[in-house]
């Protein structure tokens, strides 16, 4: 019998399972779950919004307290004039970060799983959403420079309260899910960027639109909540 001279072919050693990326991409595993992983990932975006922003709302609370607004104390260093951000700080943080998070994980999960969006991804959900809800309250046309630090306390208490107010969140969420849905340019075409940028960056554009129509909202005074300057 002639011996083959063909080589065997060897059995190709299956991908590291990415297991850290496939957690953030499919934030914490609610993209496993069966039905809709895109809302539930939004409702994500939500919770994310929310326990982000506490932080500036301690330390406003904490503001309010020190400088004596209506308790009897005085602390010169809170007078003057304050960064009208410097509340969503902690909140803009959040947003780049998961934003960032978002290309990576997303980027290596679609590559594990061989498909350039799986379902199970709803990283990208959680960061539209989440822009959503900042990108609505973010002071837009302020003064230049600095802002009297009662008016920027009042932002800061502003910002935070329309977070957990009910419409705001509930209109929120319906504007993104119609915009991430309906894709409307250039939405789509942000979907065939490469790799983790196209995953996130179709939600980012569906988050900026939702954040529009829903700024529109607070203006007019419709969710209860309207500032002049706003």
């Amino acid at each position: 019998m002639t011996q083959s001279t063909e080589a065997v072919a060897t059995p190709e050693t299956p991908p590291k399972k990415p297991r850290v990326a496939l957690a953030i991409a499919t934030a914490l595993g609610v993209g496993y779950i069966p039905k809709a992983p895109g809302t539930f990932g939004s409702l994500v975006g939500i919770a994310v919004a929310i326990l982000t922003h506490p932080v500036s709302l301690i330390m406003i609370i904490g503001l309010l307290f020190f400088s004596g607004a209506g308790l009897g104390f005085d602390v010169p260093m809170f007078r003057g004039h304050a960064m009208p951000l410097l509340p969503l700080l902690p909140s803009l943080a959040a947003l780049i970060i998961v934003g960032f998070l978002g290309v990576w994980s997303s980027a290596r999960a679609a590559a594990y799983a061989g498909v350039k969006d799986p379902q199970y991804v709803v990283i990208d959900e959680v960061s539209g959403m989440h822009l959503t809800l900042v990108l609505a309250i973010a002071p837009v046309g302020l003064p230049t420079g600095l802002l009297p630090t009662d008016e920027a306390m009042d932002f800061g208490l502003y910002s935070a309260l329309s977070l957990l107010n009910w419409k705001y969140l509930l209109l929120g969420f319906i504007l993104f899910r119609v915009f991430d849905i309906w894709k409307p340019w250039p939405v789509r075409r942000l979907e065939k960027l490469p790799g983790g940028w196209g995953i996130m960056a179709d939600d980012w554009m569906a988050g900026i639109y939702a954040a529009i129509l829903l700024r529109v909202a607070l203006h007019f005074g419709l969710l209860t909540f309207h500032i002049g300057w706003v």
